[in-house]
């Protein structure tokens, strides 16, 4: 009876001691204006990817926002977005910086910098004979 008393402790203390360590992870949505294209999605992952504490990362160009889930003892948010800053493209509050952002492709930078993808052709329906 001893016996599986103590063992009963031991795996409480275990299953405690285990619990107690895991790490808060910490959703959050950054809005990247001018990121519009596939190359701007490959470039981010790439460049978020090596960062240390960044555990899910999805990036819709379309609506132009990146989900992240971060381990909040590794690094915040303030670095994630800065990180997006430092490869050229906007992240929410914090710019883009310079340097990057003139290397972009054409393709990956703002509408008003004359980037961006070219707006499709309207087709033209034939109308029929009457």
């Amino acid at each position: 009876m001893k016996r599986l008393l103590i063992t009963l402790i031991a795996v409480t203390a275990f299953t405690t001691a285990s619990f107690s360590q895991t790490k808060a992870l910490q959703p959050a949505t950054i809005k990247t204006p001018n990121d519009h294209c596939e190359e701007s999605k490959k470039r981010l992952t790439t460049y978020l990817d090596r960062y240390d504490g960044v555990q899910y990362l999805n990036i819709n160009f379309r609506k132009g926002q990146i989900q992240v889930k971060y381990l909040t003892d590794r690094t915040d948010i303030e670095q994630i977005k800065t990180a997006i800053a430092n490869a050229g493209y906007d992240a929410d509050d914090v710019p883009a910086n310079e340097e990057s952002y003139k290397r972009l492709p054409k393709t990956c930078k703002k509408a008003e910098d004359g980037g961006g993808h070219p707006k499709p052709r309207p087709e033209v329906v034939p109308q029929p004979a009457q």
